[in-house]
């Protein structure tokens, strides 16, 4: 008897087998609904994350259209002062025009007009960069020519050709310099031979 009560009946087996694949499938579908969760945790996590970022986006692009928005318009009125200086200094080196006596006058009223459009920029934040005696910085100066001096170290400015300006702490135009570059020696001892 002992051996039939442990002897399993065919129908016994299949129902067992049945049972261990429920319990699998079973084991499975839990498994999988923690894998789900996890998932969407993950997923929401990031959509998060990623809704901030854009958020931060969109402040840092608000503050920029506020501080930057004029850059193009500030760029091109550059324009206008440079032409200012410009007719200062044709007028002040026409020969005809310097026995007028009216020439002390106009130059008077252009410089007027030149201050006034400097206080408007520095009013808005806009800065000549300042670039005699200073140390050459492509950040700020565009060289445009090198000026021989052996009396001052190579890479300072030794003339302006252009004024650049500061938009703020963004760049608007830089300054178109000359700069000064070291006497060659052996330019000089090949002449002496």
């Amino acid at each position: 008897m002992a051996d039939y009560n442990n002897k399993i009946t065919p129908k016994e087996e299949e129902k067992n087998i049945n049972e261990k694949k429920i319990n699998k499938s079973e084991k499975v579908v839990e498994k999988s609904a923690e894998e789900k969760l996890k998932e969407t945790e993950e997923k929401l996590l990031r959509s998060l994350a990623e809704i901030e970022n854009q958020r931060r986006r969109f402040e840092k692009e608000i503050k920029d259209a506020f501080e930057f928005g004029s850059f193009n318009f500030a760029k091109e009125s550059l324009a206008i002062l440079d032409n200012l200086e410009r007719a200062k200094l044709a007028t002040k080196n026409d020969e005809s025009l310097k026995t007028n006596k009216d020439l002390d006058k106009f130059l008077e009223n252009i410089t007027i007009i030149e201050k006034d459009l400097v206080s408007i920029f520095e009013k808005n934040r806009i800065k000549k960069i300042v670039t005699k005696n200073k140390k050459f910085d492509p950040n700020f100066h565009q060289a445009m020519s090198e000026i021989n001096d052996d009396g001052v170290e190579p890479g300072i400015i030794l003339q302006e050709i252009q004024a650049g300006y500061m938009l703020g702490e963004r760049l608007l135009r830089p300054a178109l310099v000359g700069v000064a570059k070291k006497m060659e020696k052996n330019k000089d001892k090949k002449e002496e031979k």
